[in-house]
């Protein structure tokens, strides 16, 4: 049975972002998959990488059990706005004390890329934002989707990375919202 793991790294529950979490997490209801949640924003932990990889910090229970989830998903979902290009504070201090070596990748001593941990995995990125994709993609060169797809899921492994690009969220109808979240349930029933 295919496991799935969605993870929302948006600070505020009250966001679109986790009505597009829940509108695909309904798709994946109407499946045989296994579905976890993760989010970021209820999880305990300190989000700085106080040592970087010169000293490993312990790891929260919260982090431990979000690890664990991840591990064991086949594939991931994750939900978040992007903010100043970039993604939220919050889910950059989750993925830099998540995704460490011996957990998403291993160095290589004498080789310059490492050896991922993460293999046997697909992503979904649902990313929603104020700047349209055109200009994203023409004038900034997408680098909230190039750093995350290609610097992190595939560093450490995972493969076969879509990306769905929600925009302008900023004056959107409720109209587009509701057009989105019948997309991202569909996504959801197609384990996509």
């Amino acid at each position: 049975m295919k496991q799935i793991v969605i993870i929302n790294g948006h600070p505020d529950k009250k966001s679109y972002n986790y009505a597009l979490s829940e509108a695909y997490k309904n798709g994946v209801a109407s499946t045989e998959a296994n579905i976890e949640q993760i989010d970021i924003s209820d999880l305990k932990f300190n989000i700085n990488l106080e040592f970087g990889y010169r000293k490993r910090t312990e790891l929260e229970p919260d982090l431990r059990g979000a690890i664990a989830k991840i591990k064991n998903a086949d594939h991931i979902v994750w939900v978040f706005p992007v903010w100043w290009y970039g993604y939220p504070a919050i889910m950059k201090g989750f993925i830099d004390r998540t995704f460490l070596p011996g957990i998403a990748f291993d160095s290589i001593k004498g080789k310059a890329l490492p050896k991922p941990l993460l293999m046997n995995k697909t992503a979904r990125i649902i990313v929603t934002s104020d700047t349209p994709r055109w200009y994203d993609y023409l004038f900034m060169k997408s680098p909230v989707i190039n750093q995350f797809k290609k610097g992190t899921l595939e560093y450490c492994g995972i493969k076969g990375i879509k990306v769905t690009y929600i925009a302008p969220i900023k004056d959107s109808t409720s109209d587009f919202r509701e057009k989105w979240l019948r997309k991202v349930l569909l996504l959801g029933k197609r384990l996509n």
